[in-house]
């Protein structure tokens, strides 16, 4: 079926945008059928963001915040929205054009599901369920958007082949005069009631055809209450209204020794300070996971094995009857810039890691855990660090409530001390003990460091940098972190001034955050750069040489910048 030039551009790339959004659609609703992860815009996205070349994330990072994903798929569906509506428009020309662009969109997605890790043939199903569907519909609007012209021998007159029709201006025998209607969505009109042949719009074979805006559209209609119903049922299909219930429903048990109620000098209450327990819903989140794993407890497992005399695998519930504890610890993102907001601080309620590790026998040649999430993310923990009794932990329980999903549920590691890419993984299902020699986590393998201990770190919350405020006593406030070192000390100056010892609110452990204020700062006229800098318990004061993140992890001063009127 070949069209001319009379088509409507916007009708062909319509009929391009529809087909697309079935092919979402439909391959969505498979994918909550077969598996998640098998969605194809997923999986392509996903390969987007391994492939990307580490600065560009740190890039995205910094420019999006935690909102580099949604970017990520917002694009995506901008350029696959483009490309469809261009393969409605060869479509239009050439039927072929349109499907072999279609299939080509399709090798493109199983190459992407099958290079996911776990992925097996049964993956393939959505996206070939959405090529298919799109085909179909790609098809079926290219059809409704022409309609057969009414046969010359309604009139009593035999239409002449296409090649007889003249130039405009050109009368011939039979043709309407100048001035007489015709409409091309109808293939009506004055013309063809004295009998004039109706110009076709699309020839199929000996078939004339002309534009039908009508069909079109009430096609148009359908396909797209087709991909809506679809990706919605796909969505609902794909768990989060299980795993949420669920999590609702989970009871959390209570540890063994519940930790002492936090000091009364723990937080300042300082209005813009940092809180020292961030609340769930503003504590941030850094992952690599354009969808969150919805996964339910009932079905998750966690296997231990590799250097070990004894694999472990254990249900949710079998963790649920472990010893508990609950510890306070703070995580920081080896993304977080000098003065940054990748870090926050909670109460964790779980398992002791250490423990697990102990039934399972570890061997002596083994100094890494490679944790797998549930999406196959990876990260390496140094053994040692974990077995040297701080509160690492498999934790299930966050503030108070069970792990949001955004933040592992329904368990997640917690190992103080470590920047989470090696330490923190979410949605935790396998903990293979092995060895730094012999394996590499997903960020060390793009030229980030293996261990990744956090570093001795401060932030200005109040003022804020650029702010204006006014002359006289001022409030200077923020946050320290030494995590499982501790801080001692915060000192504050202003203009390269003498350095000031700021007053330290207390910390019930030395793997969080601890907040500090100067409360009397005499704010003169004029502009003003404020510092700050901290010191651990091991005597070590934060350097002021600035480094960027990769590969592990930001050093310098937080400095910032003052207008006092």
């Amino acid at each position: 079926m070949k069209s001319n030039r009379r088509t409507p551009l916007w009708a062909a790339a319509l009929i391009g945008l529809v087909s697309g959004a079935v092919a979402v659609g439909v391959s969505l609703l498979v994918a909550g059928v077969v598996k998640a992860s098998a969605f194809p815009v997923i999986a392509v996205g996903n390969a987007a963001v391994d492939l990307t070349p580490a600065g560009l994330k740190d890039w995205a990072i910094r420019a999006f915040g935690e909102n580099d994903k949604n970017i990520l798929l917002l694009g995506i569906f901008v350029v696959v929205a483009a490309l469809a509506a261009g393969l409605g428009i060869l479509a239009l020309r050439e039927i072929r054009y349109g499907l072999a662009g279609l299939a080509a969109f399709g090798v493109i997605g199983i190459i992407a599901v099958l290079t996911r890790p776990g992925a097996g043939v049964v993956d393939v199903v959505p996206t070939l369920a959405g090529v298919g569907a799109a085909m179909f519909a790609l098809h079926r609007l290219t059809n409704r958007a022409f309609v057969p012209t009414p046969s010359a021998s309604r009139s009593s007159v035999s239409s002449p082949p296409a090649s007889s029709f003249p130039a405009s201006g050109s009368p011939v025998p039979g043709a309407a005069p100048s001035g007489s209607s015709f409409s091309a969505e109808s293939g009506t009109g004055t013309a063809e009631r004295q009998g004039a042949p109706v110009p076709p719009i699309m020839r199929a074979g000996n078939d004339l055809r002309s534009f039908d805006r009508r069909g079109l559209l009430t096609g148009v209609l359908g396909g797209a209450v087709v991909a809506g119903v679809a990706g919605v049922a796909g969505r609902m299909l794909s768990g989060r209204a299980a795993v949420s219930e669920a999590r609702v429903d989970l009871t959390l048990p209570r540890p063994a020794v519940p930790m002492a109620p936090l000091p009364a000098g723990v937080d300042f209450k300082i209005k813009g300070l940092s809180p020292f327990i961030t609340p769930n819903n503003d504590f941030y989140r850094v992952d690599t996971a354009l969808i969150v794993p919805q996964v339910d407890p009932r079905n998750w497992t966690l296997k231990i094995y590799g250097l070990v005399d004894r694999p472990v695998e254990l249900t949710f519930a079998d963790l649920m009857k472990r010893s508990i504890e609950e510890a306070d610890v703070t995580l920081c993102c080896v993304s977080n810039e000098v003065g940054g907001p990748y870090i926050g601080n909670a109460r964790w309620l779980g398992v002791r890691m250490a423990d697990l590790l102990r039934d399972a026998g570890i061997q002596k040649n083994a100094d890494m855990l490679l944790n797998t999430s549930a999406d196959g993310w990876t990260s390496g923990t140094p053994i040692d660090i974990v077995l040297d009794g701080r509160d690492s932990m498999l934790a299930f329980g966050m503030n108070g409530e069970a792990l949001p999903v955004d933040h592992g549920f329904p368990v997640r590691q917690v190992v103080p001390g470590l920047y989470g890419y090696v330490s923190a993984t979410k949605w935790v299902t396998e903990i293979k003990v092995s060895r730094f020699d012999q394996e590499e986590a997903y960020w060390t393998s793009r030229g980030w460091s293996a261990k990744g201990p956090i570093k001795t770190e401060s932030r200005i919350d109040l003022p804020h940098d650029g702010d204006g405020i006014p002359a006289g006593r001022t409030v200077i406030a923020g946050v320290a972190w030494a995590q499982h070192k501790g801080v001692d000390a915060v000192e504050v100056r202003v203009d390269q001034g003498p350095w000031r010892q700021a007053r330290l609110a207390e910390a019930p452990t030395a793997d969080t955050w601890r907040q500090w204020v100067i409360d009397d700062w005499d704010a003169v006229r004029g502009s003003h750069t404020i510092q700050v800098r901290a010191t651990d318990a091991t005597g070590y004061t934060q350097t002021e040489a600035l480094a960027d993140v990769v590969p592990d992890g930001a050093t310098g001063w937080h400095t910032i910048t003052v207008e006092v009127a």
